[in-house]
């Protein structure tokens, strides 16, 4: 395994924060909270800071950094361009060059702040060939206004022909003990760039800390409510599958959340996890997880729920932006 692009201490402690609830997506956001649990983030030692300009139509970008302002040289700071949306409310995935420039720009006067630590592209724009959208990025990477770059949810052969334009330090996709698919398609080429993987939804979605128990308690809006996994009659037998994580976390006097936290960490020290945090309570349970220890017999029993999980984890309008080979 090559040493990952990203330099050690980035990643120190093994666990980022995903912000995207802070805005949206799951239910209701309260602001104050959300800032309190970044400042709560930053004085236990968190460095790595994950957010997108779709989150909130820019909102998140603001909050962030509003939140970080005064702390920036402590952290590291993640950003995703790539989403726009038009005025009938459809969305897309706009990766030409000039669009690229404009999307940092605009990231940069959000975030208030002069440089992104790692700039994503969010989904790749199937029109314009990566090469070019990566060589755009690239730019930045000259203009300093862009220190890594990265890519999320992208084919191993994507990530290869862009590597071969600028090393790509991080790529971003979906991994957890339900969704396992990064193992035998991008992981391994990641391994042999030297590019960090960061797993996004590492709890799937909550699903996984087994505080979900049905879908009422759904908010209306939540995001979940679209999502096959969460779909009434697959949650039931999701949700049973949660019941091994909570019976091994008794038993080491932890939680769910830390289980399954502590399994991805175990698959090796190139692999990040930011799970989406907006509240305190949520930050304390996911660190709690650094101290959890798995033995190999535990590790085992884990890995075999991925086998039983009922859904996909998206729908089908979702699964279109994903390049899954």
């Amino acid at each position: 395994m090559e040493i990952s692009q990203l330099p050690a201490g980035l990643c120190t402690p093994s666990i980022g924060l995903g912000c995207w609830g802070m805005s949206d997506a799951y239910g209701p956001a309260d602001e104050k909270e959300s800032i309190a649990t970044i400042e709560a983030a930053l004085a236990i030692g968190l460095r790595h800071f994950d957010t997108a300009d779709v989150y909130g139509d820019g909102h998140n970008e603001t909050l962030l950094g509003r939140a970080l302002a005064g702390h920036r040289q402590d952290v590291f700071l993640a950003t995703k361009f790539g989403f726009v949306g038009d005025e009938h409310g459809q969305v897309s995935v706009d990766g030409r060059p000039e669009r690229v420039k404009i999307a940092c720009e605009a990231s940069l006067r959000r975030l208030g702040t002069e440089v992104i630590d790692l700039y994503y592209l969010h989904r790749r724009d199937k029109r314009v060939a990566i090469e070019d959208t990566v060589g755009a990025m690239a730019d930045l990477v000259s203009e300093g206004k862009v220190r890594f770059l990265g890519l999320s949810e992208v084919s191993a052969q994507t990530l290869r022909r862009a590597s071969d334009v600028h090393p790509i330090a991080a790529l971003q996709s979906e991994y957890s003990l339900f969704t396992r698919d990064p193992e035998s398609t991008v992981l391994p080429v990641c391994r042999e760039l030297g590019t960090t993987l960061v797993a996004f939804s590492p709890l799937g979605r909550g699903l996984l800390t087994g505080k979900v128990k049905s879908r009422a308690e759904l908010a209306e809006g939540d995001y979940r409510r679209e999502m096959p996994r969460f779909a009434e009659g697959n949650l039931a037998k999701n949700r049973a599958l949660v019941e091994a994580l909570e019976i091994m976390a008794q038993a080491k006097n932890g939680t769910a959340a830390q289980v399954a936290l502590a399994w991805l960490i175990s698959q090796g020290a190139d692999i990040l996890p930011i799970p989406g945090m907006k509240r305190r309570s949520h930050l304390q349970d996911n660190i709690g997880a650094l101290n959890m220890e798995l033995t190999p017999d535990d590790l085992t029993l884990l890995s075999t729920l991925s086998e039983a999980v009922q859904g996909q984890r998206h729908n089908p309008h979702n699964l279109k932006f994903i390049e899954n080979s």
